[in-house]
């Protein structure tokens, strides 16, 4: 079969060139999109009158025919296919014969692709998402039983205040949710539909695009022909999207991989995570999570791939765009492993509480003692600065906060009283934060609450685009 644009052209295309060309090799992933795409198209060139009824029902049986090839893995690739739309529409004609021309009426490669790259990221992200619910659950479920089971907190890696274990596990839940809205948010500005855009110029045969766009799935169309068929936004918003969500899950695994350490031993993760060393016996490592955390670059390499290409593209199509696939299949295939992964890693953990309850110090709780000095009117900068001495002083001494006597607090300050002894007290300091969003038992069971309804809502979202 000659190629689709070869009419022009009265020599041969170099044998590099073509392999330089082609994208088949990558885009044939896009065939349950094309063929889709493909027989909506074929409906709209019916209502439009250009098909007949005849030639209308030959052309979508011969494309689910194709489509039944593919999804046999019956489909043979040949050397003229330069991509998914030149194999399907070099086997369709001959399925069919000279009728499967006509389903290019007006059809653009540019048009195609656009629509056929939307397809196949909209169904991609609603995966995503539903993998992504996966690891909220998971955090979900480990933090329901340690509303009051207490941790350290830190900043810096430096032991903060004392937390909870559900706590720190919200603290993983609410970024993920907020990377399943915005996958959502992307998903609404991807179904719309740019077939009818042509190569450029608009469709010349009265295509009924907003038809076309229900009969696809889509909520609206592209506004512009030109823009159309050179948007890539979606695209650089996935892989945004996808980016983030790398980032999200390497800060989980980076926290995973220290608490799992011997020096804190707060989780140990399940056998089925964790594999071994092939030189150390006693190794138990947590390759799971490190890989979760490797693979973020990767995700925000491909990001920085497809914005370095669109930065200097004039409008409308330019071949430039085929380079937009590889990176955004990449992305998604990389995350569709991942993901599951860090959800089942993240739900077969063991939390080692007794170890937790351990790394508390009295010093965490250094900042209660200001808190002590506010309720009693002192200025928070001097009751700040004050707590500080007294700090100076336990270290000067080689004691610990808490052990500092009577005297020791007053000659600090007058301020001090006997009763400041019950400050020291982890799980008063923890009750004390019962403001919406802190780590008070009873706040973390309010945040538990809405975090359950968020997830609930999100799932809904999904399984009714």
């Amino acid at each position: 079969m000659s190629t689709l644009w070869g009419g022009r052209f009265s020599g041969a295309l170099d044998a590099q060139m073509k392999q330089f060309n082609d994208s088949i090799s990558f885009d044939i992933r896009l065939w349950e999109a094309d063929i889709t795409g493909s027989m909506a198209y074929a409906r709209a060139l019916a209502r439009a009158g250009l098909l007949t009824d005849d030639e209308l029902r030959t052309l979508l049986d011969g494309l689910a025919a194709i489509r039944a090839e593919f999804a046999q893995g019956a489909f043979a690739v040949q050397p003229t296919d330069e991509d998914i739309h030149t194999a399907v529409e070099r086997r369709l004609k001959e399925l069919v014969g000279e009728v499967a021309g006509k389903l290019h009426t007006g059809r653009s490669r540019n048009d195609q692709v656009a629509t056929d790259l939307r397809l196949f990221a909209l169904k991609a992200t609603y995966e995503l998402i539903g993998a992504l619910l996966k690891v909220q659950e998971a955090l979900l479920t480990q933090a329901e039983p340690h509303t009051e089971t207490l941790m350290p907190g830190y900043t810096h890696l430096q032991r903060a205040q004392p937390v909870s274990f559900a706590h720190w596990c919200l603290s993983h839940f609410w970024p993920l949710a907020r990377d399943a809205d915005r996958m959502l948010d992307c998903a609404r500005r991807t179904a719309a539909l740019p077939l009818g855009s042509g190569a450029l110029a608009g469709n010349p045969f009265g295509i009924a695009r907003h038809a076309l766009a229900r009969d696809l799935g889509f909520h609206a169309i592209t506004q512009n022909s030109i823009d159309g068929v050179g948007d890539r936004d979606f695209v650089a918003e996935l892989l945004f999207d996808c980016a983030l969500i790398g980032v999200h899950l390497s800060q989980l695994a980076e926290d995973l991989i220290v608490f799992s350490t011997a020096e804190f031993g707060f989780v140990t993760f399940d056998d089925a995570f964790a594999t071994g060393s092939s030189l150390m016996p006693q190794k138990k490592n947590p390759d799971a999570m490190e890989l979760a955390r490797g693979k973020s670059g990767r995700l925000i390499g491909n990001l920085v791939s497809v914005l370095t290409m669109l930065k200097g593209l004039p409008m409308a199509y330019n071949k430039d765009l085929q380079e937009d696939k590889e990176p955004l299949f990449d992305s998604l295939d990389t995350l569709r492993l991942t993901l599951p992964v860090v959800a089942g890693a993240v739900r077969t953990l063991r939390v080692n509480a007794e170890r937790m309850a351990a790394a508390l110090e009295p010093a965490m709780l250094a900042t209660d003692v200001a808190e002590y000095l506010v309720r009693k009117g002192v200025p928070f900068r001097e009751a700040h600065h004050l707590t500080g001495r007294a700090v100076a002083l336990a270290e000067q001494r080689g004691i610990s906060l808490q052990d500092l006597t009577p005297s020791d607090w007053r000659s600090i300050s007058p301020q001090f009283g006997t009763d400041v002894a019950q400050v020291f007290d982890f799980r008063q300091s923890l009750a004390s934060r019962a403001v919406d969003g802190g780590t008070a038992p009873e706040a973390v069971r309010r945040q538990l609450r809405s975090a359950r309804q968020e997830w609930m809502q999100l799932k809904q979202r999904v399984d009714t685009p």
